[in-house]
């Protein structure tokens, strides 16, 4: 009998010899089949892991082990996202330094990751707030500020009133900060931007040479929103000046009976003297700087707006004079800041029109009543109303428009984007300082690259101040210094780098992460880039994956990267939901620690369960019934010793079935089809189970196919049954084709249609073998006289008698 399975004995045990054999370190070893798979590192908080972490990273982990075991030399390493404000407000609440509170962090986090048997190769560990990463964070930026594609510029813009800093467009949700769920309101700022919208047609074009899933391309284009269309000039009457409106529609244009502009947008300054009701724009705008993008341009919300008093615009195509007001659903960080309405054509504008009793004309046919509901199926159609566009289908009037609004230099043809520059400043502490100076002389300066990395002061106070200045403007001693340029006096930029900075390139340092001299050597670049597999959050796709795509893209354009495209191949994983079927949170006491699953039911419990709760890309709910299973499964592999058998090969009955599992399970690990991958071993492992016996090399066979998954229970069987060296040292097994079909197929035999009995049968047995056979299985069943035999190969037997 085989001793009873401890885990916390052996998997303590294992861990120690991969650490002393450090058995997954990459190698630098450039002749070798290289692999690189890589999931998002983890902002370490002072909870710890949750149960969610060990979904993407046991995924992972079983493809890198796979890799290992078929020859490749496998980068598969880990580090740390760990500037941030959550650091920063335990910080300030607790009154201790950031950095302090980031070590205490990750030295939890890593004591979690290394309990759970990963494979990581802790040897090139990085961590984003080590003055030795972050410098190479800064030289980035230079790059970037030298291209011209770093710029400051007083804008509105998203501003938590919690954390007291301002925020990108991707990190509002539902008008709220992601991060403490405090309510977002605009204000405006000087702040550092990055030009992302000059490589928006080549984050699109990337998109096409790369292996994502499909769900994660959508996401990206949706947030680039390229669209074709034409600017169009509305005259303001009377006046020299001109609306400049961006639409898709211009071959709508003889229907627009309004214009709408942004509170923000500069000719409601311009003009003040001339608005006759500025009190109440005013009185509007106020409200609108309370709101955040995302509430203002919700499609269901009340519409509001003021028209203004003494300007109209001219509509160019017929000469009308139209009213213009303001609205907040317009937004200036969006096109131009100014629309045309179309009401017949648009919900939104319908409604606006109704409300405030605006003309509403109809311009394409084929819908209902306009004046009783917009008519928007218009992607194809005639045009109506509209002069000499009259008859013409949609497409054709959008060519023939933007040809006269050209040749009457009243209009240009034009593609546009939704993708906003990126807002790249923090008004807080805990971020990488800008290696920029600002001399009165000579304007924004970069630091000499020979004075990087510029480090964060110590400072006494991180508390973010009221007036949305950083903590570190408070350091005179620091701000204060001179001009590079000039050797006047200057004062250091005192906004920090967003969270999203270190981030955006780590996977490079990844490669080569102890080198002083530069981010990472070409040879190690041209060898390990690109990733091969990339895993992460969905909710990372507008954010990290697009910003990482776009530094990447830099950095290739200026040969610092061998490859335009950074991740190969990128997938996503579902949520692990709370036994409710909610998402776990301490308010709905559902939250399952890690820890206690490792320490009652073992690693490679959790590890198997996470893979086998259900399909890789979908979300799922936790059971702690599920994971006793899983537990029960390896166990009774475990106990797979007690009937062992001699033999180094698959026994007769066997190879069939092992075959095809060395098969499924292969191909399976490779698509995201953990589940079935174990499904496969279990069953497999029932079948040993049901004939009794398991031979040497069998075993062999199975613990090698489970050990992606469940490691440390492989090895310490392995080892315990006297194989050869360590399971992470073998081949992959595999699996012979021909092998993989069955050689004889068991039918069901039935007598007058009644199935009384199943018979073993070569597949391509012929009737009179069959038939045969049959019969001796249901011989003590066939007491009457045969009257009719029928044979349908492969499916059934019927014997007919009376």
């Amino acid at each position: 009998m085989s001793v009873p399975y401890n885990h916390k004995v052996i998997e303590k045990k294992w861990q120690k010899i991969w650490d002393d054999n450090k058995a997954f370190a990459a190698t630098d070893d450039y002749s070798k089949p290289k692999y690189y798979a890589l999931v998002e590192f983890p902002y370490p908080s002072g909870q710890g892991l949750h149960v969610g972490h060990p979904r993407p990273y046991t995924a992972l982990d079983i493809v890198a082990r796979k890799r290992r075991m078929q020859g490749y030399n496998v980068l598969y390493p880990m580090g740390w996202d760990a500037f941030g404000l959550p650091t920063e407000n335990y910080a300030i609440k607790n009154k201790i330094h950031p950095k302090i509170v980031t070590a205490n962090n990750v030295k939890r986090f890593k004591e979690q990751l290394h309990s759970l048997g990963y494979s990581f190769d802790w040897d090139r560990e990085v961590n984003t707030t080590d003055p030795e990463y972050y410098k190479w964070t800064q030289w980035i930026f230079l790059k970037l500020f030298n291209a011209g594609l770093a710029y400051k510029t007083e804008m509105p813009i998203n501003w938590c009133t919690s954390c007291k800093v301002g925020l990108a467009n991707e990190e509002v949700v539902n008008g709220v900060c992601e991060r403490c769920g405090a309510p977002v309101v605009r204000k405006v700022k000087s702040q550092w931007m990055l030009k992302i919208t000059d490589y928006a047609e080549k984050l699109l074009e990337g998109l096409d040479g790369v292996d994502y899933i499909e769900r994660v391309k959508v996401s990206q284009k949706n947030w680039i929103g390229k669209s074709q269309g034409a600017e169009v000039d509305f005259a303001i009457a009377g006046k020299e000046d001109k609306l400049t409106v961006y639409t898709t529609r211009p071959d709508t244009l003889f229907g627009a009976t309004y214009m709408v502009v942004s509170p923000e947008h500069p000719m409601l300054e311009k003009y003040k003297d001339e608005i006759k009701n500025l009190d109440a724009v005013h009185e509007y705008q106020e409200q609108a700087a309370r709101k955040s993008d995302f509430e203002r341009s919700e499609l269901a919300k009340e519409k509001t707006g003021v028209q203004i008093d003494g300007i109209r615009a001219v509509n160019p195509v017929n000469g009308k004079e139209i009213p213009i007001w303001v609205s907040d659903y317009v937004l200036m960080s969006y096109g131009t800041g100014a629309i045309m309405a179309v009401p017949a054509h648009d919900t939104r504008d319908w409604e606006f029109a109704k409300k405030f009793n605006m003309p509403i004309i109809e311009v394409v046919a084929g819908g209902a009543n306009v004046q009783e509901e917009a008519f928007t199926d218009v992607a194809t159609g005639k045009m109506v109303n509209s002069g000499f566009l009259d008859g013409l289908e949609v497409a054709d009037a959008k060519k023939k428009i933007i040809e006269w609004l050209e040749e009457k230099k009243l209009g240009t043809g034009k593609t546009n984007y939704k993708l906003r520059d990126w807002v790249f400043s923090r008004q807080r502490y805990w971020g990488e300082p800008i290696p920029i100076v600002h001399c009165d002389k000579c304007g924004y300066v970069a630091l000499p690259e020979n004075e990087l990395p510029l480090e964060l002061p110590d400072v006494e106070s991180y508390m973010p101040t009221d007036n949305g200045e950083s903590p570190l403007a408070a350091m005179t001693d620091w701000v204060n210094t001179t001009c590079p340029c000039c050797g006047g006096p200057a004062k250091r930029e005192t906004d920090t780098m967003p969270q999203w900075a270190g981030s955006s390139w780590y996977f490079l340092r990844y490669t080569d992460p102890h080198n002083t001299e530069a981010l990472a050597s070409q040879e190690a670049l041209n060898y390990w880039l690109p990733v091969d597999w990339y895993n992460g959050g969905m909710e990372h796709t507008t954010l990290h994956l697009l910003y990482s795509r776009f530094w990447h893209k830099f950095l290739y354009d200026n040969k610092v990267v061998p490859c335009p495209e950074p991740y190969q191949k990128r997938t996503s994983h579902g949520m692990i939901l709370g036994e409710n079927g909610e998402k776990m949170s301490k308010s709905r006491g559902n939250v399952v620690n890690p820890d206690d699953i490792v320490n009652d039911y073992g690693a490679d419990t959790l590890r198997t369960y996470e893979m086998f709760i259900g399909a890789f890309d979908l979300s799922a709910s936790w059971s702690e019934n599920g994971v006793k299973g899983c537990r029960r499964f390896l166990e009774r592999v475990w106990k797979l010793q007690d009937i062992l058998t001699e033999g180094d090969g698959f026994s007769s009955d066997m190879e069939t079935k092992i075959h095809q599992t060395i098969k499924k399970v292969s191909n399976d690990f490779e698509n995201l089809k953990y589940n079935t991958a174990i499904a496969a071993l279990m069953t497999l492992l029932n079948d040993f189970a049901k004939k009794g016996s398991i031979t040497k090399g069998e075993y062999r066979t199975f613990l090698l196919l489970l050990n992606p998954v469940a490691p440390h229970i492989t090895e310490e069987i392995w080892n315990i049954c006297g194989y050869e060296g360590y399971v992470y040292q073998q081949p992959w097994p595999e699996y012979d084709e021909a092998k993989t079909v069955e050689n004889t197929i068991e039918i069901a035999v039935q007598i007058n249609g009644k199935t009384r009995g199943v018979v073993a049968l070569p597949v391509d047995a012929d009737k009179e073998t069959a038939l045969a056979k049959a019969k001796e299985v249901v011989a003590d069943k066939l007491t009457g006289t045969i009257i009719k035999e029928i044979y349908v190969p492969k499916k059934i037997i019927n014997i007919v008698q009376k």
